[in-house]
């Protein structure tokens, strides 16, 4: 059996501490970020981008113009294996409403990391179908829910996260998500691939709403679950082909607030941005027209593109 991890990409406070020591790795690692980051998890305007295998990959996120904390945490880790080349792709939004968001999501981050080196290789060389990769990425949210809840009690605060988790491999594209940070396909057209779990989201699939009263309903950012705040959580799980030349964007609901389908596609689409440098950049100017028109969130996305046959 090979299992050959790559580079990886992580933000967050302290996104890489070893998940299986908590809850009390959350005390420990609220105090190491404090010690080390004096304005926040995220350093403002990160970027990073690499070419993973026939992946290329960017990643950027921003403190924004209003908070003094980024909350956002993201994770991106590839590996080559006997089965072919893996990838998985992470973004958790701690809630901004509540306290100590950024560890919430460092948390869920780090439990990712975990389940990457550890639990992965093993799924890979045994039952490889989606039942089992469904059950073993919902495990880390159920799992996560109670261990920062109970965190949360401990300490006498409340603290969660959303969580959009993909993994890429053999093909196929499977995702994990619980709360509002969203998945894209971008090819012919940008197509959300994942259903929010919003109040309004709600209001609108009953026919209470439409999305441009949504749009600006005061309880719009109403979440009806999230990872740590929840008593129970209904992640949804979804898959589908990931064919040489798709791309796939996930973000924070800070980075797509403001900016129409429309501008993303046409900023994001293949044909303008040749390498993950151009790609980088693209997720660096759409943050910035965000900021612009004053979203006053965090501000994290990434793109993974998926290698033309021909790439070397």
């Amino acid at each position: 059996m090979t299992f050959h991890p790559d580079r990886q990409m992580s933000v967050g406070k302290w996104s890489l501490l070893r998940a299986d020591r908590l809850p009390h790795n959350l005390a420990e690692a609220d105090r190491h970020c404090n010690d080390k980051y004096t304005e926040g998890g995220v350093p403002a305007g990160y970027a990073d981008t690499h070419r993973t295998m026939n992946y290329y990959a960017a990643l950027h996120t921003d403190i924004g113009i209003k908070k003094k904390t980024n909350q956002d945490s993201a994770l991106i880790l590839e590996a080559d294996t006997e089965k072919g080349k893996v990838l998985l792709a992470c973004i958790c939004d701690g809630m901004g409403g509540l306290a100590k968001g950024e560890v919430a999501s460092a948390a869920l981050i780090s439990a990712y990391t975990d389940w990457f080196y550890y639990e992965l290789p093993k799924l890979l060389y045994t039952s490889f179908d989606s039942e089992s990769i469904r059950n073993s990425m919902e495990k880390i949210l159920f799992d996560m829910n109670i261990k920062i809840m109970d965190y949360g009690k401990k300490c006498g605060v409340n603290l969660g996260t959303t969580a959009v988790a993909m993994l890429i491999a053999d093909g196929k594209y499977y995702i994990s998500t619980v709360g509002d940070s969203r998945s894209y396909l971008i090819s012919d057209n940008l197509y959300q691939l994942t259903k929010d779990h919003t109040l309004m989201q709600r209001e609108i699939d009953m026919g209470r709403l439409t999305r441009e009263e949504a749009a600006v309903h005061p309880q719009r950012n109403v979440l009806l679950q999230c990872i740590g705040a929840s008593d129970f959580i209904v992640p949804d799980f979804f898959e589908g082909q990931a064919l040489p030349g798709y791309q796939f964007m996930l973000c924070s609901d800070g980075f797509r607030h403001l900016i129409t389908p429309e501008e993303f596609y046409e900023k994001l689409r293949a044909d303008k941005n040749p390498d993950f440098n151009t790609i980088r950049q693209a997720l660096v100017d759409l943050t910035e027209l965000n900021k612009s028109r004053f979203e006053d969130d965090n501000i994290t996305s990434l793109v993974i593109r998926i290698g033309e046959n021909n790439d070397q």
